[in-house]
């Protein structure tokens, strides 16, 4: 294999990793959408507020390592979708800078908008945020009204824009999409799913522990049924496969099935991810175990990692346009040079190191369950 074709699918494999952990880690926002049907009482509001609290931050950071690690790898897509679909990702940015206000000012002494206006600003991030990366993540395969002019970089003198978005909605038209509804209102369960099974595994209260289980299973229904919606639609959906050696860019009916069909080992890593999950619901949900985060929590991973790896492996264009067929995107005409992603890989090489420390905090974190007691004796409680 050339070792730019090479670098091409490391760095998406990174970013697909990235983004896997990213949707595994929305379990803050599903915990967070869930603070008044979970704490009745404002003693469990903050023992929720604290456990997520620990680890708010994580996903904040995988959340701007994700964005910074597509600009660095496929810059033409940063500057296609993030600058042409800005009203999405404003959105997303606005509710997630609510969520880093609310922690820091949710029970300081004598806040102007009291604490029950912050936990309102953790709701909607619990929501909001979760459903809008969903939404997000769902034009990779249906696409977005976008056209692309390579020839307008070299016009010093004039208009320098490579990317043009096609429509004034700026990315809101993917509300319209019902596959694009399906995956965000999949992530959104998904996410109130693993934030259930979060609470199963860190907090020390009966009755928390006990709506949690019953929850988990009432959320366990729609992520099912709205994950299932978009997938079987996906099997069926056409994509845009390109020419490696020309650059041509054509429909290819049935795209995402062929791709399925053609990497078996990335669809076996997709079928092991979902069997995981199923088997966290039922450890969550049937017998309340504390174990089920990490039954449903891997499996996540798996699933997210074989779904992305499928939108831009095997010649298919992660971002299509709907505007212009030949402008749509893909990991061959987007990505940087050959020394910026081999600089770059050098330096990923101390992922593992990073990842290796990320456990260490955890487990640190959450090494016992947390009481009520324990949040009334901490000065820094959230």
């Amino acid at each position: 294999m050339d070792t730019m074709i090479f670098l091409q699918h490391y760095w998406w494999f990174i970013i697909s990793l990235l983004g896997a952990l990213l949707v595994f880690l929305l379990f803050v926002q599903g915990g967070q959408g869930l603070l008044y049907t979970i704490g009745r009482t404002p003693d469990q509001r903050n023992m929720i507020v604290n456990t997520l609290g620990r680890k708010w931050e994580f996903t904040f950071t995988t959340l701007v390592t994700f964005g910074g690690a597509f600009f660095a790898s496929f810059p033409l897509f940063y500057s296609t979708s993030f600058g042409g679909a800005f009203y999405v990702w404003m959105l997303i940015l606005f509710v997630f800078v609510i969520q880093a206000v609310a922690y820091e000012y949710r029970r300081k002494p004598d806040n102007l908008l009291g604490e029950k206006t912050f936990d309102l600003f953790l709701m909607i991030n619990g929501v909001a945020g979760a459903l809008l990366l969903g939404v997000a993540v769902g034009t990779l395969f249906t696409g977005a009204n976008f056209t692309v002019d390579r020839l307008n970089i070299s016009d010093l003198g004039g208009d320098t824009t490579i990317s043009q978005w096609s429509n004034r909605w700026h990315g809101l038209e993917a509300l319209l999409d019902y596959r694009n509804i399906a995956l965000g209102l999949a992530v959104l369960f998904l996410s109130r799913l693993l934030g259930l099974h979060y609470f199963l595994n860190t907090i020390d209260d009966a009755e928390i522990r006990e709506r949690s289980r019953k929850r988990s299973l009432c959320a366990a229904v729609p992520f099912l049924v709205f994950f299932l919606t978009f997938l079987v639609s996906l099997m069926f959906a056409a994509g845009y496969a390109y020419d490696p050696a020309t650059g041509a860019i054509a429909v290819e009916p049935y795209k995402y099935l062929h791709n399925m069909l053609e990497m078996p080992v990335v669809t076996t890593v997709m079928l092991i991810g979902i069997v995981m999950v199923i088997c966290g619901i039922v450890a969550g949900g049937l017998k309340g175990s504390r174990k089920a985060i990490w039954m449903s929590g891997s499996g996540t991973v798996l699933t997210v990692l074989a779904l992305l790896l499928t939108a831009g492996w095997n010649r298919t264009c992660y971002y299509p346009s709907l505007s212009d067929m030949q402008s749509s995107l893909n990991i061959a005409n987007s990505s940087s040079s050959r020394f910026t992603l081999t600089a770059m890989s050098i330096v990923s090489l101390l992922i593992p190191f990073v990842i290796a420390y990320i456990w260490y905090a955890w487990r640190a974190l959450t090494r016992t369950p947390l009481t009520s007691d324990e949040i009334k004796k901490d000065e820094h409680a959230y």
